[in-house]
């Protein structure tokens, strides 16, 4: 009898569990293309990469209704290379990302492996080439994206203003100075304009010095076009100032969209050095979830700058690059 009574009870918690999760779906992006690289210092390289547009990747996210207006959530995100089936972001399993969240009424909080604020303010806002293809403004504007160990509240939308702050530990006994990050954005997204204002610091194992980027970025559509435009100030662990600005537009054309921006990174060194990046592509959708790309960017470096034309996985080895591939998302 005791038998029988403990498998209605397991029955009933599988089931309460099954009716508590409101929802998990598995997600993800199959991306691949050629590359062709030049003027590398190892000379002229030829590729198939993986995530040229957009990292591939496999997810799971989960959402659970706990009342009140209350929900939980979860994000596991695997990045791997198409083109030889290996694990990206250094082999980790859940490397583009990895969090837990509660949110309400009140804004969210999530924990976790995150991006950051300011390369959500530069993907989603400031490039048109969404931080992919040859194109992408992290060739040239700072090229971080995640925060391990930190803890993010983003604020309800109010009359179109939210706000998203970061903290990242350091996780290092007797200084919690000691290689932590702090970031945060403030935004403005109503009708056809978009801005944003963000900022990212990250301190040394020492806590001696701090990288330092401070961005304010827009976008505005006008029907079928659409205007990007942003500035940054950034400061090394050496104390060096530098400054990025970006122009740039999408256009949609028929089904498909044209791409292309301009980048200018100077910096306040004794050398001046300077990088200019051009690019320009073009997207062409042959269902909702697969779609031909082409692109091509080039940069010039003057007085030693060494910038390189990359892709959305990876950071290249040329000053210029073209791509023409596929992506499938699903």
């Amino acid at each position: 009898m005791q038998k029988y009574v403990m498998s209605a009870l397991a029955l009933g918690l599988v089931s309460a569990v099954a009716q508590a999760q409101s929802s998990v779906t598995v997600y993800g992006v199959a991306d691949a293309g050629l590359v062709l690289e030049r003027g590398g210092a190892a000379g002229n390289l030829q590729n198939i990469s993986s995530g040229v547009g957009s990292g591939s990747r496999i997810g799971f996210k989960g959402k659970e209704d706990l009342g009140g207006g209350m929900s939980a959530g979860f994000v596991l995100e695997n990045g791997y290379t198409i083109d030889t089936g290996a694990a990206g972001q250094g082999g980790l399993l859940f490397g583009r990302q990895a969090y837990v969240c509660l949110s309400g009424k009140a804004g969210a909080v999530s924990m976790g492996r995150q991006y950051m604020p300011y390369y959500k303010a530069l993907r989603d806002v400031a490039d048109p080439f969404v931080t992919g293809f040859a194109g992408n403004a992290q060739n040239l504007f700072f090229p971080s994206t995640r925060v391990d160990n930190s803890v993010e509240y983003i604020t309800p939308r109010y009359n179109g203003f939210s706000a998203d702050v970061m903290y990242g530990f350091g996780e290092t006994a007797g200084d919690s100075a000691k290689n932590r990050s702090i970031g945060g954005s403030a935004s403005y997204d109503n009708g056809p304009l978009s801005l944003v204002l963000a900022h990212h610091q990250r301190d040394n194992a020492l806590a001696t010095a701090h990288t330092r980027y401070t961005m304010l970025a827009g976008r505005y559509r006008i029907d079928g076009v659409t205007g990007h435009a942003a500035y940054s100030r950034n400061q090394d662990l050496l104390g060096v100032t530098s400054r990025d600005a970006l122009l740039g537009v999408s256009v949609a054309a028929g089904a498909g969209k044209f791409l292309a921006s301009y980048i200018d990174h100077r910096d306040d060194s004794a050398a001046h050095q300077r990088s200019r990046q051009a690019a320009i592509g073009y997207l062409h959708p042959l269902s909702v979830r697969t779609d031909l790309y082409t692109a091509y960017g080039r940069i010039l470096n003057r007085n030693g700058a060494n910038f390189h034309v990359g892709t959305a996985t990876d950071t290249g080895t040329g000053t210029t690059g073209f791509n023409l591939g596929v992506r499938h998302v699903f």
